[in-house]
C-alpha cells in the first residue's frame, strides 16, 4: 500500500520537521497546519502505521483523558526530509534519497 502524499500529508510532515526529536499532540499539528480533526488524524494513523511515526499515550491527571503524542521515527525523519515543503513554493523539494519505502 503506497503512502498518498497529499498536500495536508505533506504539511503534517513539515510540522514535524520544525522540531523533528520532539512529541507533539494532535490538537498543536491541527493548529499549526490549520487542518481539521478529520483530515489530520487519518494522516496521522497511515504515517504511524507505515512506521514513519511513534505513538505514545500521555498518562493524564486524575479525572482528564490521556493525550495522544507523536513524534518522527528516524526512517519518518529522513523520509519528511526527502518530501519537504518548500516556505516559498508550497511545492514539493525532493532530495535525492528520501531512506523509506513510499
Amino acid at each position: 500500500m503506497k503512502l498518498r502524499l497529499s498536500l495536508q500529508t505533506l504539511q503534517v510532515l513539515d510540522a514535524f520537521l520544525q522540531a523533528p526529536k520532539d512529541w507533539k499532540y494532535g490538537y498543536d499539528i491541527s493548529r499549526n497546519t490549520g487542518l481539521k480533526s478529520g483530515t489530520l488524524y487519518p494522516i496521522l494513523m497511515r504515517l504511524a502505521e507505515r512506521k514513519l511515526l511513534e505513538t505514545s499515550w500521555e498518562t493524564a491527571e486524575i479525572g482528564k483523558p490521556p493525550r495522544h503524542l507523536y513524534r518522527l521515527t528516524p526512517d519518518g525523519l529522513r523520509f519528511a526530509w526527502g518530501h519537504r515543503l518548500s516556505r516559498s513554493t508550497g511545492r514539493v523539494s525532493r532530495t535525492a534519497f528520501s531512506g523509506a519505502k513510499s
